[in-house]
């Protein structure tokens, strides 16, 4: 109230709560929206059986004329009875080449159509950055796709996506996003082709939120025009847009849903660790080339093996605390306490998927970890007692967009299949939870000096919900609704 003059305005929130406005500090927003407009959703809250699924795509196939694509997403193969099959999809039609994309986003299967018009042939072998087929105990092509190397073989599969399609999918996406009261949304990891900075320019300008980025490796180059707007520690800023630039990804490896993910030791019931998509050398020296152009890295890495080969590349090519800004590790997802105060004498902060937590708690443990090793997944608390800042994200399309159900889980920690609590001892405060999506958020994408909090000299971002989350039980945090969000001083939403 020091601040009121005679022009302010007075808003009683009538038991309202106003917070700093949300970030979602990991999504695959061109991805999710282009997903969201070309696929069928499939997945696990829609058909929870596998009979339910398979009689879906015969259903499909049935209703669509013979040699159309039939595309799906979302499938979930931890809740959804396990990786689907060529004769899978086979069964369901040999008449329509069938994709079906995992929500892992690292995975998908293709019946014998789809691998005969992407033109695979039989002795394929594994290609570069983790790329590879499956096959079954004869060697032949079981139907899996793994890595992006590998599924970028089935674009013939994606209709002509004009400007316009793709424009008006991303300002859906972003609305929805909005809708959650999400002021910023960082995309973590664009792959740049013809004119696709200058369009998210031009979409960002009538975004409902602001739109972050960070690039993917192979596209590094295509950031150099832009270095004019500042690059480093402080986010690139386009002038007279929301959008922004911040931090050069690498893939670091797979999903652990997959047993793609590398890990020291091996998935539960078998011998298998899964392995990295680069060696030591290979990783070292992406990593020293985007701190030799000054950006800061993001390497995803869901295994402690994957992340032991990051910290090594981080450590050897920034040191502690670099100039160049916030080095991060996405999801950082099974790690060992030793990795995370390495990474707290680093500065190098994490950014969990804590939905892994929400849906896979029970899966983690019981299918792919082990109790001991299921419940350090995501281990929020490890940074709270190291002073360590982290975020948490959806990841979506890889999970479902709503910021307050990764508060509640951050909080709870119990997964919503079975109501277990899966690593009670990395539990944090509402207060911690809040700030992983807010302030330690805006920090992340390099915007902590204009975003995160509520305090003068900052952009009007915020977000106000219907209830007090402090007011409010722990399980009921992501029931609260979100009554409106502004972002830069303009309602958004409500």
């Amino acid at each position: 109230m020091d601040l009121k003059s005679a022009s302010t305005e007075i808003v009683d929130l009538d038991g309202r709560a106003m917070l700093p406005g949300f970030i979602d500090a990991h999504q695959h927003t061109v991805t999710g929206a282009l997903i969201n407009a070309l696929f069928v959703d499939c997945g696990y809250t829609k058909y929870k059986t596998r009979d339910a699924l398979m009689a879906m795509f015969r259903d499909r196939a049935a209703k669509t004329p013979a040699g159309e694509w039939l595309l799906f997403t979302g499938f979930d193969n931890l809740l959804q009875g396990g990786d689907l099959t060529m004769a899978d999809l086979d069964a369901a039609s040999k008449d329509h080449p069938i994709l079906v994309y995992y929500i892992n986003m690292h995975t998908a299967t293709g019946n014998g159509l789809a691998f005969a018009r992407a033109r695979i042939p039989a002795d394929i072998g594994d290609l570069p950055g983790g790329g590879r087929f499956g096959r079954d105990a004869a060697r032949k092509l079981d139907g899996m796709i793994y890595e992006e190397s590998a599924l970028k073989k089935f674009a013939v599969a994606i209709p002509k996506i004009t400007p316009e399609l793709a424009g008006k999918a991303v300002i859906d996406w972003l609305k929805i996003n909005a809708s959650h009261g999400n002021t910023l949304v960082h995309e973590a990891g664009v792959l740049v082709f013809g004119d696709l900075l200058e369009d998210y320019e031009r979409i960002a300008a009538g975004s409902p939120c602001r739109a972050s980025i960070s690039l993917m490796y192979d596209s590094m180059n295509e950031a150099e025009p832009y270095k004019q707007y500042g690059h480093g520690a402080q986010a690139t800023t386009i002038l007279g847009t929301t959008l922004t630039i911040y931090a050069m990804k690498i893939v670091g490896d797979g999903s652990n849903q997959t047993k793609s993910a590398a890990q020291t030791i091996p998935y539960l019931n078998g011998k298998d660790t899964g392995r990295p998509n680069f060696d030591a050398r290979q990783l070292a020296a992406m990593v020293g080339e985007v701190k030799a152009q000054g950006w800061p890295v993001s390497i995803h890495c869901n295994g402690d093996e994957t992340l032991d080969l990051a910290l090594d590349a981080i450590e050897s090519a920034y040191g502690a605390f670099p100039a160049t800004g916030v080095n991060r590790i996405e999801h950082c997802t099974i790690t060992r306490p030793e990795q995370i105060e390495r990474m707290a004498r680093l500065g190098v902060q994490p950014s969990f998927l804590m939905n892994h937590v929400y849906f896979y708690g029970a899966a983690y443990r019981d299918q792919l970890f082990g109790p001991e090793r299921a419940a350090r997944m995501d281990p929020a608390a490890d940074c709270v007692r190291l002073g360590l800042p982290f975020t948490i994200h959806t990841d979506a399309p890889c999970s479902n967009i709503g910021t307050l159900q990764l508060v509640q889980t951050a909080v709870t920690r119990k997964c919503s299949v079975d109501g277990s609590i899966v690593g009670a001892e990395q539990a944090v405060s509402l207060t911690d939870a809040l700030r992983a999506v807010t302030s330690h958020a805006a920090g992340q994408v390099g915007l902590g000096d204009q975003l995160g909090t509520l305090e003068t000299g900052k952009l009007a971002d915020f977000t106000i919900l219907e209830k007090d989350p402090y007011a409010v039980d722990p399980d009921a945090l992501m029931a609260i609704n979100v009554s409106q969000t502004w972002v830069g001083g303009r309602k958004m939403f409500g």
